[in-house]
């Protein structure tokens, strides 16, 4: 059962696969925690709702547990401090790769000219430890595709989606009320809240801003 690692609070989770966006965004969530397990310095996963729709050719474009890896090394060398990418994000270089390794990624083949090191894979061995993760993660990937293929009312578009590339849209400000913040385009808040990994209370954008 998840803990919160601040507080020691410990997270009563139910486990029912849903296809709605914010219970697919809680899997991710859940799935973020598990490799917080085993890398501690993994900072929290603010909007884990930004990734659903999201898409990205420099970090992958389909969201999978292989995919959160790729994001996880970013997190961990932002909280070191390491630049590991350049060209506006999209060149991973070797730093990169290095911190890759320590989350059992892999890369093979000689960089690419324009991303880098970007296409690490899972080792057998790391699929391996997080399986059953993996498995949970995909049985909601597929509930939720099949939802939203079938019914446009629960189509849930992510920045991508609604604004033509990975990362569009204006990101500004959002804040709880232990005085964390994070940005966030207020389009993908307005969807479902975004929970504070620290108190437990939602983000909420200043009223100076509006919400559209």
């Amino acid at each position: 059962m998840p803990r919160n690692r601040n507080t020691g609070t410990l997270w009563l989770v139910v486990h029912d696969v849903s296809t709605t966006p914010p219970v697919l965004a809680a899997e991710l969530a859940l799935a973020w925690a598990d490799i917080q397990r085993h890398h501690p310095e993994l900072p929290d996963l603010a909007a884990p709702e930004s990734l659903i729709g999201e898409s990205s050719s420099a970090c992958g474009a389909e969201l999978s547990f292989e995919r959160l890896l790729h994001e996880a090394v970013h997190g961990i060398a932002a909280a070191r401090g390491v630049r590991d990418t350049s060209r506006a994000g999209r060149y991973h270089n070797r730093r990169f790769l290095a911190i890759a390794e320590e989350l059992g990624l892999e890369h093979s083949d000689e960089p690419h000219p324009s991303s880098g090191f970007s296409l690490v894979v899972m080792k057998p061995e790391t699929r391996k430890r997080y399986r059953p993760t993996i498995e949970r993660l995909q049985r909601a990937l597929r509930a939720h595709s099949a939802a939203t293929a079938t019914d446009t009312s629960r189509t849930f578009r992510g920045p991508a989606a609604r604004h033509g590339s990975s990362g569009g849209g204006v990101r500004v400000k959002a804040v709880c009320d232990c005085g964390r913040n994070v940005r966030v385009v207020p389009s993908v808040l307005a969807q479902a809240p975004i929970m504070c990994g620290a108190c437990g209370q939602p983000f909420r954008i200043p009223e100076a801003v509006a919400v559209g």
